[in-house]
């Protein structure tokens, strides 16, 4: 083994520096097909899906919370004439909860893409104090908590439907409400570590960094 030491090292390092070099060029290659956004497309996808995201778990969990709360607001809708149906309510919020668990995959996946792309302002903090790769390392994490949960409260809320509660005339209980709740604190942690990515480490913002420069984005883009 001591003789062959030298040369499993050599071989170790070789491939180290193979490696690094591969993915340098990759990057080298890619960077000349990007954008100014820093992306090889014009738009950033990751905060238009994230919108979709919470837009679909939010209004899911806000219609179970009113059809669970149906015989207490059956006369605020017949006051105002709005033909409402509890067993309605419930459809809304199963299929937007489906909804938010398919989108959620396309969701965090351009998100990771976007963030290998990154390229944040150096030497700033943001306003908790963290650097940009401490953001995006947390901002990742939530991101993949998220995508589970979302997918844990989907199958949850399935067995609820299909199962559970199947003949009774409320379809959900009230802990699926609570974690419900409970996940709206965390998507607005969430919401925060990606707006201070955009807006204090100027990641894919060019045309925002350009306006707080003084110039015009349409001269620059």
């Amino acid at each position: 083994m001591g003789l062959w030491a030298p040369f499993c090292s050599r071989r170790r390092s070789h491939k180290r520096r193979t490696t690094v070099t591969t993915k340098t060029e990759l990057l080298d290659q890619m960077a000349g097909q990007l954008g100014a956004n820093h992306l090889p497309y014009v738009i950033p996808i990751h905060p238009n899906l994230v919108h979709l995201t919470l837009g679909l778990f939010i209004v899911a969990i806000s219609f179970d919370i009113v059809g669970v709360l149906f015989p207490v607001d059956k006369a605020l809708f017949k006051y105002l004439a709005i033909p409402v149906t509890r067993s309605g309510l419930f459809d809304v919020g199963w299929f937007n909860m489906v909804g938010a668990a398919v989108i959620t995959f396309f969701t965090v996946a351009s998100g990771f893409y976007e963030m290998l792309l990154a390229d944040p302002i150096p030497d700033v903090k943001s306003v908790w104090g963290l650097q940009a790769l401490e953001t995006m390392v947390w901002h990742g994490v939530g991101g993949v908590l998220l995508l589970t949960l979302i997918v844990g409260m989907t199958v949850w809320r399935g067995f609820q439907r299909f199962a559970w509660r199947k003949d009774m005339a409320r379809q959900v209980q009230w802990s699926y409400i609570a974690v419900g709740l409970l996940i709206f604190l965390i998507m607005f942690v969430q919401g925060t570590l990606g707006a201070h990515l955009g807006g204090e480490f100027g990641i894919h913002t060019t045309a925002d960094q350009l306006i707080k420069a003084g110039e015009n984005p349409d001269l620059k883009l």
